[in-house]
């Protein structure tokens, strides 16, 4: 039986390089044990909103749905901080993009 490696691109925090990124400058993909994508605002819906839509992006470039472990909601009450912390906590092989070269490197053996 032969180990076979698979590469990954992927960027100085460990994901993906092609992972769509959080579109408002307040959200950002956090980095391991859990990969914490975290959406931040005064306004809980609209942080939702921003939550779904990057889901949703992320899901369509993975081609499956993300693993996402757990839901945080959270509150910073710092002067000047946005209030609400919204984090979704994805496993961190989606984020890097491993079902992606997986898919790629199975289907590259099949047309050998």
């Amino acid at each position: 039986m032969s180990e076979e490696t698979i590469e990954l691109e992927l960027d100085d925090s460990g994901v993906s390089v092609d992972l769509p990124q959080p579109e408002h400058p307040g959200d950002q993909v956090h980095g391991v044990p859990y990969r914490p994508v975290e959406f931040r605002d005064d306004d809980l819906p609209s942080a939702l909103e921003r939550s779904a839509r990057w889901l949703r992006e992320a899901q369509s470039w993975l081609g499956e749905a993300v693993d996402v472990i757990a839901v945080h909601l959270d509150y910073d009450d710092r002067k000047g901080a946005p209030y609400y912390e919204l984090k979704l906590l994805c496993n961190e092989e989606d984020l890097a993009g491993a079902p992606l070269a997986l898919r790629k490197h199975e289907s590259d053996h099949v047309e050998d």
